[in-house]
């Protein structure tokens, strides 16, 4: 996968996100290279749900 598959995969999921959680802001959802668990892990915190569930959403089932 490429860099630009990854970054169009990752617009897809924060989408995804976005319109089950309306008080995400961009900010919350910015990606960093290599900061991923971090940034799940800053959004387990603000919406009180396990990283398998957000995996879940994100993945769509």
């Amino acid at each position: 996968m490429n860099t630009t598959e990854v970054k169009g995969n990752w617009n897809e999921q924060k989408g995804k996100l976005k319109q089950k959680f309306a008080k995400l802001t961009d900010d919350d959802l910015m990606f960093a290279e290599g900061k991923k668990d971090e940034m799940l892990g800053k959004l387990q915190i603000k919406l009180g749900q396990t990283k398998e569930e957000l995996h879940k959403i994100m993945s769509g089932d």
